[in-house]
């Protein structure tokens, strides 16, 4: 077997004369098919070996006796565990999952009957406990797991782990094997819902078949006539098992908290319209491995999301540890390099922390330029040319000036440390903001906090620059692009509406925002947070019981959420049920 190395392309060539003595392309004399998948080649003359693109990116090549298959499949095989308390419908959204993606479907309970069964060494561990009435241990579930996931059908195809791990040691101990899904899926449905499934299902014990007197009765009065309760779908039960689901449920969630997304189901849903959502976050992290796929990125991290740690704890607390501000200097960074990479070129980046909010403290606008100064050195180490652009006085006569926060900004940056390599004035340079700042040796462009202020706008000489710049990046930190009132004799080359659609061509390439009660700072609610090219994932703070803070995620969004969403997420309300921004969270009105 020989292994080699291929790079992420979309197409590629394969062809060694010495290697095979047969074009691998299509002719009379060899037979040939073609999937998005696969190439098939049977020239029937010679010796030929198989081939095998694995989603790993390497290539194995092994001879059979006739026959060419070169499979070159470049999606990324899909890590996925799901968990859901009894009643919620997790068995038949597992299989709508493996229908629609192709999923390996692993569960433990199959795992130990076939294990059993088939009296393999685990298999007889197993039994071992089991005859004398005792849970089966970790160590032994995880083997049992380990084993299963090792199998090429799953490296292959991708997984789907079914109600494991159910303990925090036992997630602890796949991480620890380097076990880790792309995606952890909660069923989330409310109590009341699943007692109801459960005392209402009833079996039928001639065919095994499971029905429920309400949603699902039985077909004739005959098979009514014999169905039987089953022993743990009592009321008392199903409210302990509920009890213990939800202990083992809040201890996992701090080692997916950062890749878990919660589908909330209320009695009135019908299957399909819950696999719709579970189908949105699935293809949407399939397209985020294949981005980071071309990319270049290694399909080993920790996450779905370069190996993010989590949201640091105790952003009140200011002036915040450098630890902290590094933390977020470096997702800023990660998040605009994807996307400068992937080819974006009006972007913008917008956070919101205490210490990095001019708005509160005019004094906080020290971070916000070492926040851009790490961006510019980092670009300017890459050999590219960057100009830090900070937004001259507007306006004339009385009207003069620029906003508060802005005062004394060049200056900042003309005495700032910019390394022991005299990267300042040679790749970083400082100018304003307008068409005549762009000089022909930029490659990118970072402009500091541009903003409109009452009577002048900052739009038209933005639009200057980006015309100027042409195909090369131009990134916005902490915009203020709103409309503002204007005064008399400043005229505008652009109508209102004008202003607000190129003001809106800008995208996010990161987005974060800490969410308070109504017009408090104090305390942290949650957060906001989006990083190229992921989703919105908002989380809600809360303190576990040993007294630390931390973030569990409540939903994502494809899009930058409504107020109404936020709400409706915080309340654990499904997406599509209207509801006016009013109560605690009304105030995010103004800020989204």
């Amino acid at each position: 077997m020989l292994p080699t190395s291929l790079s992420p392309v979309h197409s590629f060539s394969l062809y060694s004369p010495s290697l095979f003595p047969f074009s691998p392309f299509p002719s009379s004399s060899s037979s040939s098919s073609f999937s998005s998948s696969s190439v098939s080649l049977e020239p029937s003359s010679h010796r030929l070996c198989s081939l095998r693109l694995y989603n790993n990116a390497h290539l194995r090549i092994t001879y059979k006796s006739n026959g060419l298959k070169l499979n070159c499949s470049l999606k990324e095989p899909l890590k996925v565990m799901i968990s859901g308390a009894p009643a919620s419908g997790k068995g038949t959204q597992c299989e709508l999952i493996v229908r629609k993606f192709g999923l390996v479907h692993i569960s433990t309970g199959d795992l130990l009957r076939a294990e059993v069964s088939s009296g393999t060494e685990i298999g007889n561990k197993a039994k071992e406990f089991m005859n004398a009435g005792r849970l089966v241990p970790d160590e032994v579930v995880t083997a049992m797991v380990t084993a299963r996931l090792s199998r090429e059908d799953a490296k292959e195809n991708g997984w789907l782990l079914d109600g494991y791990p159910r303990s925090f040691n036992q997630a602890q101990s796949l991480q620890s094997l380097k076990i880790i899904p792309d995606v952890y899926i909660v069923l989330d449905v409310p109590d009341e819902i699943l007692i109801d499934r459960c005392i209402g299902r009833r079996l039928d014990p001639v065919t095994g078949r499971i029905y429920h007197l309400k949603s699902f009765p039985p077909e004739t009065e005959e098979i009514k006539a014999r169905l039987i309760t089953r022993p743990d779908d009592t009321e008392e039960k199903v409210k302990s098992r509920l009890e213990i689901y939800k202990q083992n449920a809040d201890a996992i969630s701090t080692t997916y908290s950062h890749i878990m997304k919660k589908v909330s189901i209320d009695g009135n849903h019908p299957k399909e319209v819950v696999f719709e959502v579970i189908d949105s976050i699935l293809s949407q992290v399939q397209k985020d491995k294949e981005t980071k796929m071309k990319l270049g990125k290694s399909n080993q991290s920790t996450s779905v999301q370069d190996n993010w740690r989590g949201i640091p704890t105790k952003l009140n607390n200011i002036p915040h540890s450098r630890d902290i501000r590094k933390y977020f200097y470096e997702d800023v960074l990660q998040a605009t390099q994807r996307a400068i990479n992937d080819g974006r070129t009006r972007l913008k980046v917008e956070i919101n922390i205490p210490e990095l909010n001019p708005e509160m403290d005019v004094y906080r606008i020290g971070t916000l330029m070492e926040l851009v100064r790490s961006l510019a050195l980092s670009f300017a180490d890459d050999g590219k040319h960057v100009k830090v652009c900070v937004q001259g006085s507007m306006g004339e006569g009385a009207l003069a000036g620029m906003p508060l926060q802005l005062a004394g900004t060049r200056k900042i940056l003309e005495f700032m440390d910019w390394g022991e390599y005299e990267a300042m004035g040679t790749f970083i340079n400082i100018g304003s903001i307008g068409g005549k700042e762009v000089d022909e040796q930029d490659d990118l462009f970072i402009l500091v906090a541009p903003q409109n202020a009452v009577g002048n706008c900052i739009i038209d000489d933005l639009r200057a620059m980006t015309d100027a710049a042409g195909d090369r990046p131009v990134i916005l930190i902490n915009p203020r692009l709103k409309d503002l009132p204007a005064s008399s004799g400043i005229m505008q080359t652009m109508g209102r509406d004008k202003r607000l659609e190129y003001a809106s061509s800008f995208e996010n390439c990161y987005f974060f925002r800490l969410l308070y009660y109504a017009g408090t700072q104090y305390p942290i609610m949650g957060a906001l947070r989006m990083s190229y090219p992921y989703r919105y994932e908002l989380y809600k703070r809360v303190d576990d019981p040993s007294g630390k803070e931390k973030y569990v995620i409540l939903s994502t969004f494809p899009e930058k959420p409504s107020t109404d969403e936020v709400n409706d997420a915080f309340e654990g309300k499904p997406r599509n049920e209207s509801k006016k921004a009013l109560g605690f969270w009304g105030f995010l009105s103004g800020i989204f």
